[in-house]
């Protein structure tokens, strides 16, 4: 499922949770979730993917999503990221390419809850900087995704 992602990745996190949610109902959490402070960080990234030149410098627009709007097939949009490939019954790759890395976002269901994951590559000598001033805030979010995907829809 996610194993060929992380092959060669320059770093490899996986978090899991409890949740009686469906894996749609978690991919919707996870992917819509987007408080204010999170925002205004995609903001201090816009700024610093202009300086350094970045293929994805701009805001990603993000909301609410319903389980129901949750795409599986390689190509669909989820958020801001692309479907890499799925199964709607049991896992989610989702990625973003930019010049400096690509990332995934992997989302596994488990017996009991999820795993989600993050999968980084890198793909020259910005990547590693760039990731190194994004890491203690990518664990916050990282943290709210999983507790949004988690809880029971409204």
């Amino acid at each position: 499922m996610t194993e060929p992602y992380a092959d060669g990745a320059d770093y490899v996190e996986f978090k899991e949770i409890e949740s009686e949610n469906s894996l749609r109902e978690f991919v919707a959490g996870v992917f819509g979730w987007s408080p204010a402070w999170v925002k205004a960080l995609f903001g201090v990234r816009y700024v610093l993917a202009k300086a350094l030149r970045l293929d994805t410098a701009s805001v990603p627009r993000t909301g609410r999503l319903r389980p129901e709007d949750i795409g599986f097939a390689p190509g669909d949009r989820v958020a801001f990221f692309t479907v890499r490939s799925g199964d709607p019954e049991r896992y989610l790759v989702a990625g973003v390419d930019d010049s400096h890395l690509t990332a995934y976002l992997t989302v596994e269901a488990l017996p009991r809850g999820f795993r989600l994951g993050t999968i980084v590559h890198f793909h020259n000598r910005v990547g590693p900087a760039y990731f190194a001033l994004i890491k203690p805030f990518h664990h916050l979010v990282i943290r709210g995704m999983l507790k949004a995907g988690a809880a029971r829809p409204a």
